[in-house]
């Protein structure tokens, strides 16, 4: 879908007066006639990012959005502009998960990441930093960490929630990214 909106795509609506069917479950994925956020930024890749906001302005249905979403969705091109090529990747193919997911899933997975969000910024990367080690391991191994002494002494009750908060949307998010590994001095070696 188009930075951060769920529900609005590139391509056409359309109004029918025939009547509509009996309700059923919730759709996962994109309606009908939706383009996700991928395929719309390799659509508009050869624009410039001025180009590429007014091509977003233009899209059917932007302006009947609320303010506030439509700033949203600004923002979101903006900074996807701004990032590197890996980082523009990563964040393309992780918002194609969240388009796969129902809207309860959507929505807990949004909670979750919102808890660790609201921490304070040292708590939140020791918290991060616990839950990256914790999706490197086993099943097995999870538990038995996320029962440690350790642990118990390093999080607060608060911090342990978050924490298991996120390694229950786990299944659902992108699998991790591959460590890199550290980068070599340039120059010659030490003596």
């Amino acid at each position: 879908m188009l930075p951060g909106a769920t529900g609005f795509c590139g391509g056409r609506e359309q109004t029918r007066s025939a009547p509509r069917p009996a309700p059923q479950a919730p759709r996962v994925g994109p309606k009908a006639n939706q383009e996700h956020l991928p395929q719309w930024m390799q659509r508009h890749q050869n624009l410039t990012p001025e180009q590429q906001q007014r091509a977003l302005e233009n899209e059917p249905g932007f302006r009947q959005l609320p303010p506030q979403t439509q700033q949203r969705m600004r923002d979101r091109l903006t900074q996807l502009n701004q990032m590197n090529p890996q980082q523009r990747t990563r964040m393309l193919e992780r918002a194609e998960q969240m388009e796969h997911l129902n809207p309860d899933q959507r929505q807990q997975v949004r909670g979750a990441m919102a808890q660790l969000g609201s921490l304070p910024a040292d708590r939140r990367q020791v918290v991060a930093r616990a839950f990256r080690e914790l999706r490197q391991m086993p099943p097995a191994q999870r538990q038995a960490y996320l029962n440690s002494e350790a642990l118990q002494r390093q999080l607060s009750p608060e911090e342990r929630g978050t924490l298991n908060n996120l390694m229950a949307v786990e299944p659902l998010l992108p699998p991790p990214m591959p460590r890199q590994p550290a980068p070599q001095p340039i120059g010659p070696p030490p003596q």
